[in-house]
């Protein structure tokens, strides 16, 4: 990056966080964002995370769903300092390699995050999962057709249009939908959940699982337990156990994790291309079989 550039993202990394920069340092790229690290002249570190271009309010969802996740007090979040369109700054936290111990105990944090609640299924601000807008709005009457109509149905409009999805795999995704309601397991109120809860979300550090770059809302809890499993988060088995000596699952939760699995998938699906199209199909025949 230029110097000139540099100067544009510490002036408003300034003017965000409330303090001088004395240290400005790339630390990687993400999602068409660039991720900084940066020490204030009042001592503070800070990551901040800057848009290639107006983001409009993809970083005040994420924003707001680190303080509301953070309301829970039960996994800890990063701080956040400031946000605009264009650039999000949060307390940095150093990262370590995680370890049985801290497993269990972010498996204990989730469990008591969840059951802090929601008002209801989806959120009062709009949502986005990484660049794409994730429908929050509500009411609704239970859980499984909140997420066929919020969670499925839009991004298989989407992935359907786009023609990365064959028509074969479109019907077996709508099938799940005509059957949701026997498929959604047992009703639950609307637990506080990330919503993109995956491995790369969860950050270890000071014997604790910390939540990063949530997509978070009102939704189920095992959607988030489902994530952890979609590609494999360290020690799962004692994050789970963590978990349910905290806050026992449903009867049949296992058989549900591809049914929670199919919303993160079509996101992956939209954004990524049809790489992604067989693992959409082979979690909606999963779904079904349970």
């Amino acid at each position: 990056m230029t110097g000139q550039a540099d100067g544009r993202v510490t002036r408003r990394l300034a003017l965000l966080a409330g303090a001088g920069v004395g240290e400005l340092r790339l630390t990687g790229a993400r999602h068409n964002c660039s991720h900084y690290r940066a020490t204030l002249a009042d001592g503070r570190t800070v990551f901040a995370k800057v848009a290639s271009g107006e983001t409009g309010q993809v970083f005040g969802a994420e924003a707001r769903g680190l303080r509301w996740l953070a309301e829970a007090g039960a996994v800890p979040v990063p701080e956040v300092l400031g946000w605009d369109e264009a650039m999000l700054v949060v307390s940095w936290v150093p990262g370590e390699a995680p370890d049985a111990a801290a497993a269990e105990r972010f498996g204990r944090d989730l469990a008591r995050m969840h059951a802090s609640g929601a008002e209801r299924f989806g959120a009062p601000w709009p949502g986005f999962i990484a660049s794409l807008p994730l429908d929050n709005d509500g009411p609704a009457a239970d859980w499984p057709g909140w997420y066929a109509a919020r969670r499925v149905l839009p991004y298989l409009r989407r992935a359907a249009d786009a023609g990365t999805l064959s028509q074969a795999q479109v019907r077996v995704v709508e099938a799940v939908v005509d059957r949701i309601g026997e498929l959604g397991g047992q009703a639950e109120p609307a637990s506080r959940i990330h919503g993109d809860c995956w491995s790369g979300n969860v950050l270890w550090s000071g014997g604790r699982g910390w939540l990063i770059d949530p997509a978070a809302h009102g939704g189920h809890r095992e959607s988030d337990l489902a994530m952890l499993d979609l590609f494999g988060a360290p020690y799962l088995d004692r994050i789970l156990a963590g978990y349910r000596e905290t806050s026992p699952l449903a009867a049949g939760w296992r058989a549900r994790v591809p049914l929670h699995q199919l919303h993160p998938l079509l996101v992956h699906a939209c954004l990524f291309g049809s790489g992604y199209a067989e693992s959409v199909a082979s979690a909606a025949r999963a779904a079904l079989k349970a």
